[in-house]
């Protein structure tokens, strides 16, 4: 069979190739973004599946070095490290702090089911890690960022696995969390009545003021964690004596300088553009490591991965309904979380905002000074990311239920 080996920088073409052709097929076919498909994904996977073929038919097999790939990999969950402030999050109250412990938990349940669902079925575990929290609140760039480790641990095959099982994810995350918020306000009478859907046009977040000087320095304080962090990861592993992921040095030095920079008052973080710059690294790294993947591997691990992950979509129904739901109040922010907590749990922080907009069509109730607010998460350094995104989404969504004089005095 013949081998077509792409170098990095050919590989790096294909990535922005793919990703394109992803954000035309996004247009052109609706149901994608409904479920919160990333562009990455859909454009990786058609060259994934075009590769497959190629190697089904003993035509060909297409290979290409990775090299930037990973460099995208580490920039983009450095910038996910500054997102986390602390300050922010001591703000937000009790509700982030149940949420982030419920999300821990959440965490060690997806990867008990799904390696104990594995090993019953006589394959390795490390399977059942990447049908577990790797690939469900983990999201689609963590399942590409930890499915190597897999790989080199022995469990041939699991970034294809983890990430067919984070795609997965965020189509049954996106079915399962609006449908089940609105049951939860209908049976628990949390409002009067259904009212027909009306969706509010949501002001466009996507357009900021900016100078050219914010993005110079968001761009040399990326490069400075990913430098720095490169050495704590090095350390990292050898104090403790096995390995962590390439990218985590990055993500906490990250953390530690947006820290240093708000608790100094040291410069005005650059937080709009440093966000924008992860978005472009996420997507080609994404859409780099999804046209990597050997979609043959699957083969052998169908059946197990249906049953692992049939049985994932069925602890996070029962979680969400008998522990999220109680404990973050029985009332309608406790609806509202539980649907954005099925989002992340199953897909990501994306998903989670979507399910919540589809449960907001339910009249809101009058607020009251008790209510609480929290948020949601891919993984659990993104979970700190997610939490004053839905807390802002749970205040809009109770201005536009008061009067425009209410709104005004607010």
């Amino acid at each position: 069979m013949t081998e077509i080996q792409l170098n990095m920088y050919h590989a790096l073409a294909l990535g922005a190739a793919m990703y394109a052709l992803g954000l035309v097929l996004m247009k052109k076919i609706p149901v994608l973004s409904r479920f919160c498909i990333p562009a990455p994904l859909v454009g990786g996977l058609c060259f994934a599946i075009f590769n497959t073929i190629l190697y089904a038919t003993g035509t060909a097999v297409i290979t290409f070095d990775d090299t930037l790939q990973t460099v995208f990999m580490i920039f983009f969950f450095t910038t996910v490290g500054f997102t986390v402030s602390i300050p922010m999050l001591l703000k937000s109250g009790k509700s982030v702090i149940m949420l982030l412990i419920l999300s821990v938990v959440m965490i060690i349940l997806q990867n008990v089911v799904g390696s104990g669902v594995m090993a019953l079925m006589g394959k390795d575990p490390l399977y059942g890690l990447a049908c577990g929290s790797i690939a469900m609140i983990g999201g689609p760039g963590t399942a590409a960022g930890i499915g190597p480790d897999l790989d080199a641990a022995g469990a041939i095959g699991g970034t294809t696995v983890a990430v067919a099982a984070a795609t997965f994810g965020l189509i049954f995350g996106s079915l399962l969390g609006g449908p089940i918020a609105r049951k939860l306000i209908v049976k628990n009478h949390l409002r009067d009545e259904l009212a027909e859907q009306t969706v509010e046009e949501d002001v466009d977040d996507t357009y900021y003021n900016t100078h050219a000087n914010n993005f110079v320095y968001g761009f040399l304080l990326l490069m400075f964690c990913a430098g720095v962090g490169n050495v704590v990861s090095v350390l990292l592993t050898n104090l403790c004596g096995f390995s962590f992921p390439i990218y985590i040095g990055s993500m906490l030095v990250a953390v530690v300088v947006r820290n240093v920079i708000d608790h100094f008052k040291i410069m005005e973080f650059p937080a709009a553009e440093i966000s924008t710059m992860g978005n472009m690294f996420l997507a080609i790294f994404l859409s780099m490591a999804l046209s990597g993947l050997k979609l043959w591997q699957l083969v052998d691990l169908a059946l197990p991965m249906i049953v692992a992950l049939a049985a994932e979509v069925l602890l996070m129904v029962v979680f969400s309904l008998l522990v999220v739901f109680p404990v973050m109040g029985h009332d309608y922010d406790a609806a509202m979380i539980t649907a954005g907590f099925i989002g992340f749990g199953m897909g990501a922080t994306s998903n989670a905002m979507a399910n919540m907009q589809a449960a907001a069509t339910v009249p809101l109730p009058r607020p009251t000074s008790s209510s609480r607010w929290s948020a949601a998460s891919s993984t659990t350094s993104s979970t700190l990311r997610s939490l004053h995104s839905v807390s802002v989404f749970l205040r809009e969504n109770r201005l536009r239920a008061q009067s425009p004089s209410k709104r005004a005095e607010r």
